[in-house]
């Protein structure tokens, strides 16, 4: 049974940083290429970041190119996203999915939540 563990979410002011995990469990992870996405209140979910199954050619959102880095550990069958420059705008539930551009099967965990406010 494939399972998603988000984790590291919180309330952080503008200009903070915070690193998101992923544990995932129920499938070969170091086979799959694994990505973040989020969805705010009332919008559709989006892709944040992508990465390949062997660590390579991270592919980001334009709108959090430079202040996002998405990693992985593929010993610990965990995906990371570490968010630099938070802006209020990036307020949402964050997930994490198999697939590198687009979700590979409509599998989600519960997601994290990140709320950027003063």
């Amino acid at each position: 049974q494939v399972q998603y563990v988000e984790s590291g979410g919180g309330l952080v002011q503008p200009g903070g940083s915070l690193r998101l995990s992923c544990a995932a469990s129920g499938f070969t992870f170091k086979t799959y290429a694994m990505s973040w996405y989020r969805q705010a209140p009332g919008k559709e979910r989006e892709l944040v970041a992508g990465i390949f199954n062997t660590g390579n050619s991270p592919n980001y959102a334009d709108s959090v190119k430079g202040r996002f880095t998405i990693s992985r550990d593929n010993a610990k069958n965990t995906v990371y996203l570490q968010m630099n420059s938070l802006k209020p705008e990036d307020t949402a539930m964050y997930y994490c999915t198999r697939g590198y551009k687009t979700p590979l099967y409509n599998n989600w965990g519960q997601g994290t939540q990140v709320t950027v406010s003063t």
